[in-house]
């Protein structure tokens, strides 16, 4: 003990997790503070991603439900004013799609089902022109070129799929579609309701702000959904028109493969424009190939530049790039589906998003009040 009875300070220790930390050089403590949020991130997305693919049938389902809900939601709202019961109108609005689709299908294939055996002879003589030119023009002859063929076939026939995990896979999907088709009864019969449930269970600010989310993105995907339909509608009667014209066969189909390819933003345009393309080549050769490939960039200019604008507005508007990476990310957890669904949820997510932020800034600037009024010597001053 010291002179005075007290405890005798103990000198801090020289050596210590604290002490190790603070004697390193600040951008050894950056790094290591950054590479630790991003291997907590990364855990986390990959938690989330397996999450997604396990879930990836119920997810693609719930999506899906939304999407057909907002795009039928003018159709309910015009019977509910009718005074159609809700029950009623929301049956009545899903066979109206049903009756569409189905009709649409059929009368494609009564049209074109006689084109099919002809479009197979079209496309062995279209192989055979190819395969004659690359023989001509590269230094490649016909038996290197079987061999090739040969492998790929190869390659494609280990790759298929056993036929258990095929049945999965189509009853997967057919309970996905009956889920969707029940979820969408309900939704569009007692979707108001829920929501008005959900909002009387929150209170002060929070069911303001949840509210106004809610309903910008309600708005949003609503008109993602009409705005990609009729974008996809005129995108395929334009080409069909020019296959038609081209006279290249199995034109409603193409032209069904587009109207389908375009609710899958970038990519499927692009696919359905190179499935068209091919087509004619097999069919009518380069001539006719190279015209189409005119009018597909062409229409698809036109869409991109002027239709997409006018009719979508600003508020789906997402970077191309943004769009790429969320449609590859849909693909990859759950295939076609995800390609279809992924575009409407990021353009959502995204809005909603973007409201909370303006609506905790309206409420910052609020709290925060006017600034101090200038004095009025120094205003003359100013604007003298």
């Amino acid at each position: 003990m010291d002179a005075d009875g007290s405890e005798p300070t103990r000198p801090a220790p020289t050596t210590g997790p604290r002490q190790t930390w603070a004697g390193l050089p600040w951008p050894v403590r950056t790094a290591v503070t950054w590479s630790a949020c991003l291997l907590v991130v990364t855990a986390g997305l990959w938690l989330l991603g397996q999450i997604a693919v396990l879930l990836a049938p119920l997810a693609v389902a719930l999506a899906g439900t939304l999407f057909l809900a907002a795009l039928l939601d003018p159709v309910l709202v015009r019977l509910r004013r009718l005074r159609v019961p809700a029950g009623l109108a929301a049956l009545f609005s899903i066979l109206l799609l049903l009756g569409i689709l189905g009709g649409a299908g059929v009368l494609v294939w009564n049209l074109t089902a006689s084109q099919f055996s002809e479009l197979s002879q079209q496309l062995d003589e279209g192989l055979q022109r190819t395969r004659d030119f690359v023989t001509s023009s590269l230094p490649v002859t016909d038996q290197q070129l079987d061999r090739l063929v040969e492998q790929i076939r190869q390659g494609l026939s280990s790759g298929t799929p056993d036929p258990v995990a095929g049945a999965r896979k189509v009853a997967e999907v057919a309970g996905a579609i009956l889920l969707a088709l029940v979820l969408l009864f309900f939704l569009l019969k007692d979707g108001r309701s829920m929501w008005h449930w959900v909002l009387r269970r929150l209170t002060g600010p929070r069911r303001e702000l949840t509210a106004e989310a809610g309903r910008a993105g309600w708005r949003t995907l609503g008109a993602y959904s009409r705005g990609t339909m009729i974008i996809a509608a005129i995108d395929a009667l334009g080409i069909g028109l020019a296959l038609v014209v081209l006279r290249v066969p199995l034109a409603l189909p193409l032209a069904l493969i587009t109207f389908l390819g375009g609710f899958v933003p970038i990519i499927g345009a692009t696919v359905a424009g190179a499935v068209a393309v091919l087509v004619a080549l097999a069919a009518n050769g380069p001539t006719t190939a190279l015209l189409t490939l005119a009018a597909v960039i062409a229409v698809q200019q036109i869409e991109g530049n002027l239709l997409e604008p006018l009719v979508m507005r600003r508020q789906v508007q997402l970077h191309p790039a943004v769009i790429l990476v969320v449609v590859t990310a849909g693909t990859l957890v759950a295939g076609v589906a995800g390609a279809f669904v992924s575009v409407p949820i990021a353009a959502v997510l995204w809005r909603v998003l973007d409201t909370v932020q303006q609506h905790r800034a309206a409420a910052a600037k609020r709290a925060i009040g006017p600034g101090p009024a200038a004095e009025p010597g120094r205003t003359a001053e100013a604007t003298g």
